[in-house]
């Protein structure tokens, strides 16, 4: 327990205090507050993708009618419920003045959802429908992702802020991380697992998720309970000394913010999570449609290069804050963020020298082959061998049907490797290259945490100390929208028309937000203080009330009219 509060605890250094605005108790018990705050980003991502991987397999368990078709709504049900609700808990935090009943509600609600999940078995009927309500109620409570971001905005100074919500955003990149990780965790138990309830209920390896999400959810709780979370919102407090107010509402009514500047980056945030989901969406089938590459092989590459983008990524999260130390926020956001992406997108534009694999089925014939002569070279096999695949390998040197045992899928088709002919732009266009696909997911891995950290921490600073819970609940919302609208656009594009089309639309849409920004770019700023405004005309005055009261003593022979002056310049001054 000692360990624990003292990983919850953060001392004060002596600058820490020097502005005088709390006391080092004070400090202590704000950042303990913020570091809730990562814990709960981390548990939101944690729901989201701890089960990804698993619910196929659950899904076709409990219901072995309810199809692929229907797991897509149930994948989608999780970012469809935080979209409609995550303005909803914005304002009513705002509202209420505190975020500690909305996150109650909220945690309440992940772990009864959870547990819902988990209990699937105990349902006699309608058991897929009780999965995707599960989800919803899990989308539902992430929708407190809102309410956490507007508390870390409220609840840092503006030299902290740049530095939190990157380790907010690392805590988000964890979850979506260790999620999968623990699924495969969980596969010691098992499909039929440990009884719980006799003949109804079963601790296994698709219902352990579940549980786990229900013990962290119960954890996250009791985190926030009175005698743990202390809310200390000391945005509020450096903004009313920096104006010299005296309550709240005259800071934010004297601080206007700069309400195209906010929608320019809720906009971009939604451009950049678009064009981030491509990576979740296309990333697999582009690699077996390019490459010739087997299910498996898709799999067991794309984990290995999925998790050194994560290390990247994870890596990048760190690096901002100093970085943002040394340049500009704004310019760090369009070179280091949106110029990378655009690069990552730019990237993926075939450039190979020869056209994609094409995938023919293992009964093709000879003469079927050749029957359009410029159809003929381009069929040949993948090169990665050591994986065991049930499909078909057609080489460049191809002499007619190559009889393999296993070949049949589930459904009584036949499976070849390579980019389907079914997809008229496999036959015309250029391939993309390995090369191509690393430096792209490279880009990809440095520019995407760069660009999403510093939209959410520019978007804070352009609105204020003022309660923000509403206008992050928006901003969440939009990322949501993206998260559905993304992969039904991505997918169509890419199998109607192709690389050029998929690729380059996606460029074209990044360049014109970095654009964008790049002309917004003296607007991305912090609200400025008029009290300081106020300051430096002060300064100004008493600058040129010295000057001349130098210019007096220095005058012997000074008229009435230079007296006159005098006196009148320096009364400012000595006011």
């Amino acid at each position: 327990m000692e360990r624990l509060k003292n990983c919850l605890l953060k001392k004060p250094s002596k600058n820490d205090l020097d502005d005088g605005l709390e006391t080092a108790a004070e400090y202590t018990e704000r950042w303990t507050s913020v570091r809730i705050i990562y814990y709960t980003m981390f548990l939101m991502s944690l729901g989201f993708s701890i089960i990804l991987t698993g619910v196929w397999p659950y899904l076709d368990k409990l219901d072995p009618h309810a199809g692929k078709e229907f797991l897509g709504w149930i994948v989608g049900a999780n970012p469809v419920g935080q979209m409609i609700f995550s303005p909803l808990v914005g304002w009513w935090g705002n509202r209420l003045g505190s975020i500690r009943l909305p996150l109650l509600c909220s945690l309440a609600l992940f772990s009864i959802a959870s547990g819902i999940y988990a209990c699937l078995e105990l349902f006699p009927t309608d058991q897929k429908y009780w999965m995707l309500y599960s989800r919803f109620l899990i989308g539902v409570s992430s929708s407190s992702v809102a309410v956490c971001r507007s508390y870390l905005s409220a609840a840092t100074k503006v030299k902290e802020r740049t530095g939190a919500v990157s380790m907010v955003s690392l805590a988000q990149t964890l979850g979506f991380i260790v999620g999968p990780v623990l699924q495969g965790a969980v596969t010691m138990f098992g499909e039929d697992g440990l009884p719980l309830v006799k003949n109804k209920l079963h601790l296994n390896m698709y219902t352990a998720t579940g549980w786990i999400n229900v013990l962290m959810g119960i954890l996250n709780f009791c985190l926030f309970l009175p005698f743990v979370f202390k809310e200390k919102r000391i945005a509020a407090l450096e903004a009313m000394k920096q104006q010299g107010m005296q309550s709240e509402k005259e800071t934010w009514k004297s601080m206007k913010p700069d309400y195209l500047s906010a929608w320019t980056l809720i906009s971009a945030f939604f451009i950049l999570v678009f064009n981030f989901v491509f990576l979740e969406t296309l990333a697999t089938p582009l690699t077996m449609d390019m490459f010739a590459w087997t299910k498996a092989e898709a799999l067991y590459y794309m984990a290995w290069i999925m998790a050194v983008g994560a290390i990247l990524a994870s890596a990048m999260f760190l690096m901002i804050d100093p970085l943002c130390k040394r340049f500009p926020e704004q310019q760090v956001l369009i070179w280091g963020g949106f110029f990378l992406m655009v690069l990552g997108r730019a990237v993926y534009i075939p450039m190979s020298d020869t056209p994609p694999k094409l995938a023919l089925p293992e009964n093709a014939t000879l003469a079927s082959l050749r029957m359009e002569d410029d159809v003929t070279t381009y069929v040949y096999g993948s090169n990665f061998t050591n994986v065991w695949s049930n499909l078909t390998r057609v080489d460049f040197d191809y002499s007619g049907p190559i009889p393999t045992a296993g070949t049949e899928t589930l459904d009584g088709g036949i499976d070849a490797l390579g980019c389907p002919p079914s997809q008229e732009w496999c036959k015309t266009t250029r391939g993309m290259t390995i090369s191509q696909f690393l430096v792209g997911y490279a880009f990809t891995a440095i520019g995407y945490p760069i660009g999403v950290t510093l939209i959410t921490t520019i978007f804070s600073k352009v609105l204020g100390p003022r309660p923000q819970g509403t206008w992050m609940g928006i901003m969440t919302g939009s990322g949501c929208l993206s998260r559905a609208l993304g992969p039904v656009f991505l997918s169509t594009i890419y199998t109607k028309y192709g690389l050029y089309w998929t690729f380059g639309s996606t460029a074209v849409m990044m360049a014109a937000t970095m654009m964008w920004l790049w002309q917004m770019r003296e607007r991305l700023v912090p609200i400025p203080y008029e009290a300081s405004c106020r300051g430096e005309e002060l300064v100004s005055v008493i600058t040129k009330g010295d000057q001349a009261s130098e210019e007096k003593k220095t005058t012997e022979d000074g008229g009435d009219q230079l007296n006159g002056n005098s006196k009148d310049s320096s009364t400012p001054g000595d006011s």
